[in-house]
């Protein structure tokens, strides 16, 4: 079930005790206004500063797969060359793709990090979020970072969490104890979500000592396996990241234990980053079993989280389970693969719909799918006058998925688990309002 919130500040006590630092890190935030070069309307920019107490060997970095990447993740890149990370800074609002000043822009508000906290312009990543195709304010950057320094604590990740967010409704952090170390991780996304990566920034810290190379290796196996897995509405962002860095305070004798533990923390932010997508009502958990290709699995728990007549059904609570076979059935046959669909087992909540070849469907059971995505629905939509998004909650009521398995029995293959979510009419009002 996870967990259940009644009220907001229940919520942000959650994501405060989920916050608590690792040894060796500090973050700081400022929020300022400025006024866009391409929009003649004041807007507000948060900036944040993440710092290592002293520059570490130890970090790694997984980035989009986008062909059109923002001067962060071109910086970002040449970064994992560096000797050492010792800062990452983050900006809200604009995501600086595709400008002219892009890089430059990015590399000089770097240095002035690098002066502030006396290391090397090198050990300073940037990551941005926001609108493309915006330049960055970089004068009213550069003269609200002395404050973002000044404001370095080494008490919680949380006031991070919330200074990274967009269009998010409320702040995503999530940790766990390994021996006598921690991992926190911090992640924001709400739209353009299909990973290779997502529109999501995510910064893993970690007191355990983890050399270079196993980090590395790690951190690109356990993001596969779950920020790679999500889907809100098909769209791969410009400007994704999750960076990972270790102090090394704390010895770490488990590799295995300290990469199920980060794997555990990657997804539920992931399901978190989804639940927090923009209008979403639902958010639907795919597994799929018995497919030994594993490439096939991901693609067919794509295809249903993806499916425009899928998201929109389970939106109005409608289970229309004839599209959920459609889906399945068209990324199967589009890819001319040997898999026998009349041999699956296709169910909903635990509900079997279709089995040996046929529906399984009938009146009490329609009843009892509609009960069911109406137990798992975060809220209804609620009228507004301005026509805008005004979600009535700025917190998760709970952490209930519909709960979709495609299955062959009789195959062979790991479990693969895909995290999708509804179409609503708030997700368009949301994206055709964005800039105005």
């Amino acid at each position: 079930m996870g967990q259940e919130f009644t009220q907001e500040s229940e919520h942000r006590a959650f994501v405060a005790e989920q916050g608590i630092m690792p040894l060796g890190f500090r973050a700081g935030s400022t929020r300022f206004e400025f006024m866009p070069a391409e929009a003649a309307k004041p807007a507000k920019m948060n900036l944040t500063v993440i710092a290592a107490d002293v520059p570490t060997p130890d970090f790694a970095a997984v980035f989009t797969r986008n062909a059109m990447a923002g001067a962060p993740v071109l910086i970002g890149r040449e970064r994992l060359n560096e000797h050492a990370l010792g800062a990452i800074v983050i900006n809200n609002k604009i995501s600086n793709v595709g400008v002219a000043t892009g890089v430059a822009d990015a590399e000089s508000i770097c240095a002035a990090a690098a002066r502030a906290l006396g290391i090397a312009p090198g050990a300073v990543m940037p990551a941005s979020t926001g609108v493309i195709g915006w330049a960055l304010p970089r004068q009213a950057m550069l003269d609200a970072l002395p404050e973002a320094v000044g404001a370095l604590a080494a008490a919680s990740l949380a006031p991070a969490a919330h200074a990274i967010m967009t269009t998010d409704l409320y702040p995503k952090a999530r940790t766990a104890v390994v021996g006598k170390g921690r991992i926190t991780a911090i992640a924001k996304g709400a739209g353009m979500i299909e990973p290779n990566m997502a529109t999501m920034l995510g910064f893993v810290l970690t007191d355990l000592a983890v050399p270079r190379a196993a980090l590395r290796e790690i951190l690109s196996r356990v993001v596969e396996r779950s920020f790679n897995t999500i889907s809100i509405d098909s769209d791969t962002s410009t400007s994704d990241m999750v960076v990972a860095m270790s102090s090394g305070r704390v010895p770490c004798d488990d590799l295995h234990s300290f990469e199920a533990a980060l794997l555990k923390v990657c997804e539920d932010l992931a399901q978190d980053v989804v639940r927090n997508g923009e209008g979403v009502h639902h958010v639907l958990r795919v597994t799929v079993t018995g497919v030994q290709e594993q490439a096939w699995a991901k693609a067919i728990g794509k295809s249903i989280v993806n499916s425009p007549l899928i998201k929109t059904a389970i939106c109005g609570n409608d289970p229309n389970v004839g599209r959920l076979l459609a889906a399945v059935g068209k990324i199967i046959g589009g890819g001319g693969w040997a898999l026998d669909l009349k041999q699956a087992r296709v169910s909903m909540g635990g509900h079997v719909l279709f089995e040996n070849g046929a529906f399984m469907l009938n009146r009490a059971l329609e009843a009892k799918l509609r009960s069911y995505l109406e137990a798992t629905e975060l809220y209804r939509s609620a009228a507004t006058t301005d026509g805008l998004f005004h979600p009535p909650v700025a917190y998760p009521p709970h952490e209930r998925c519909v709960d979709i398995e495609v299955a062959w029995p009789s195959g062979r293959g790991d479990d693969v688990v895909v995290i999708g979510a509804d179409l609503s009419h708030e997700y368009i009002t949301e994206n055709a309002d964005y800039r105005s």
